[in-house]
């Protein structure tokens, strides 16, 4: 029996606004995959992501259709269970004072903080999963401090392990590692591979090459609303399809399956 796709788009017509993103755009990504999706700002990363994400609807139509695992329709509380999401979006805009278990637990709400009421309703099932993912995070020294005390990769930290307490199939990263510096951005990644490993789906929305572990199998480049090129990492990370996905003039290198562009120097 054929598993339903995790994400299947058809034919969907997609406005932010006034704001005409996509039209007429089919995409199918299956479960149990490993995909990036790559693009310079503008090309309709984020509009994608909100769309599977459940904030953003198609232009209602017979003949277009967008549906998660199968179904059109989802409670947000039910689809965290198969889908969690971890973005830059998120993490500003999160409650902070809360406290780094707090912030593991609100994943339970798809809340951005835990209230006293909400503390009230966790379950100690959930309370011993969510002190398991703290302790996975390397985050359990910190267990009581608030959030915004918490360095940038702490915060982000903080909202993979908000992710991860439902234990999802699959991982959606918005730009994983904005706003890190060097060190925080390797930890990050080497995070992210090591859920991929254990065999973790995972999407990856981003305009950085480097942000591709080499546990990305499929890549997906976007300009201008439109999908240019799909398909295996090696045959879509190239440097004409790079050069112009970004409308320069690129060097392209690849090093123990992680791959660079740099700018091409003038002769």
């Amino acid at each position: 029996m054929n598993e339903a796709p995790l994400i299947e788009i058809h034919n969907a017509t997609l406005w932010r606004g006034s704001t005409r993103v996509f039209r007429n755009l089919s995409l199918t990504i299956r479960q149990h995959e490993r995909v990036a999706v790559l693009g310079p700002n503008g090309s309709g990363k984020t509009t994608l992501l909100k769309t599977i994400n459940r904030e953003l609807y198609p232009v209602a139509s017979d003949e277009s259709w967008i549906r998660i695992l199968g179904r059109d329709r989802w409670n947000v509380w039910d689809l965290r269970k198969h889908i969690g999401l971890v973005s830059e979006d998120l993490q500003i805009g999160f409650m902070p004072n809360s406290s780094v278990l707090d912030a593991v637990i609100s994943g339970y709400f798809s809340s951005i903080g835990v209230h006293h009421q909400l503390r009230d309703q966790i379950e100690p099932g959930q309370l011993l999963r969510a002190k398991e993912v703290v302790r996975m995070l390397g985050l359990e020294g910190l267990s009581d401090r608030e959030y915004r005390t918490l360095s940038t990769g702490q915060q982000r930290r903080c909202l993979l392990g908000r992710a991860l307490v439902h234990d999802p199939d699959t991982l959606i990263l918005d730009e994983p590692t904005a706003g890190l510096d060097m060190a925080g951005s390797f930890d990050f990644l080497a995070r992210l591979r090591t859920l991929a490993r254990a065999g973790r789906s995972l999407v990856l929305v981003t305009h950085h090459l480097s942000d591709i572990p080499p546990e990305i199998e499929r890549v997906i480049l976007l300009k201008d609303g439109a999908v240019v090129a799909d398909g295996a990492k090696t045959e879509v990370l190239t440097l004409e399809l790079l050069s112009d996905l970004y409308g320069t003039d690129l060097c392209l290198t690849e090093i123990d399956c992680h791959f660079f562009a740099y700018p091409r120097l003038p002769t």
